[in-house]
């Protein structure tokens, strides 16, 4: 499961895939902000966790096959109170041209320290 993103440099995922496609679309789960080895980066920094989980969907977009221009739509979600910075990250990831997306604050993420994650649809 998950080879070819192992093979980029992408941690492996407990008991479930990256991404699957089906008919031209692409469906990616949530992307966190680890490295390569597992570790969530940037703890207490909301900001660069965004850009780290950014860099992942990025990577995986490449990796299927897909391009950027190919993101139609983005879930983004942020523990904490620090919406805004995260927003500021997406905004910057994009060069202000983020596709429809969803931002939310929520109160816990599924890693210790983890304050950033995005989800997204891709499409031919």
């Amino acid at each position: 499961m998950n080879e070819a993103e192992r093979d980029a440099g992408m941690p492996a995922t407990p008991g479930y895939r990256y991404a699957d496609e089906v008919s031209g679309e692409l469906y990616v789960a949530g992307q966190v902000p680890h490295d390569a080895d597992g570790n969530i980066v940037g703890l207490g920094d909301t900001r660069r966790q965004a850009e780290q989980s950014l860099d992942n969907l990025f990577r995986l977009v490449d990796v299927r096959g897909f391009e950027r221009a190919h993101i139609r739509r983005l879930v983004i979600y942020v523990a904490g109170e620090h919406l805004a910075e995260a927003w500021k990250a997406v905004l910057e990831a994009f060069d202000g041209e983020v596709p429809p997306a969803t931002l939310l604050g929520v109160a816990r993420l599924g890693h210790d320290g983890q304050l950033f994650e995005i989800d997204a649809t891709i499409h031919r």
